[in-house]
């Protein structure tokens, strides 16, 4: 059975170019992972803060080593775009910034960050989602983001407000974190907003 439309990206959108860095205009670079990150994430992940709205954890750097390669080949496997976001200067990792759950065919894609405890306060989450939603909207041409967080998580929420994100709901018992189950804020970001 034919399908009635035409999909919103073609296959090839991500595989068929290298990934780009992205500068954020104000400092900042989103870059593409390195195995010489793997440090760096370490570190970030045994922040308690951190790990408190996530669900995996970072037992070693050659774990971390793995996810970088994950993260590497989402890229060309086209399910997730995901950047190291560092000081454009100094090259030190401030954070993570993503495109999850990539479908092409629909326009959709899930944007995902965090940031080192270091870098908390500065406005790096949210400068560098303005970044990678001005790069995935505007410029490859997606329909629509959306953004998802713990309830309970007030920083992420004053992210995604910052960053032009509506609420859009709540997805309840969404999501199973370390101390339970969560509920989760829905926002959402379409082309032209």
């Amino acid at each position: 059975m034919p399908y009635l439309t035409s999909p919103v990206l073609p296959a090839g959108t991500f595989a068929e170019r290298p990934q780009p860095a992205l500068p954020t205009g104000d400092g900042l670079i989103l870059r593409p992972w390195s195995v010489e990150d793997a440090p760096a994430v370490h570190a970030a992940f045994r922040d308690p803060v951190l790990r408190q709205w996530h669900m995996r954890g970072a037992a070693s750097e050659d774990e971390v080593r793995s996810w970088i390669a994950e993260w590497r080949s989402g890229w060309t496997e086209e399910r997730d775009a995901q950047w190291a976001v560092v000081d454009a200067d100094t090259d030190r990792l401030k954070g993570r910034v993503a495109l999850r759950a990539i479908e092409l065919a629909d326009g959709t894609a899930e944007v995902a960050y965090w940031t080192v405890a270091s870098a908390r306060g500065q406005g790096v989450a949210a400068r560098a989602t303005t970044a990678l939603a001005r790069w995935a909207l505007d410029e490859i041409g997606f329909h629509r983001l959306e953004l998802l967080h713990s309830v309970r998580n007030e920083a992420s929420c004053r992210v995604a407000a910052k960053t032009g994100f509506a609420l859009e709901g709540t997805k309840r018992g969404a999501l199973l974190h370390e101390d339970g189950w969560h509920d989760m804020h829905l926002h959402a970001r379409v082309r032209g907003d």
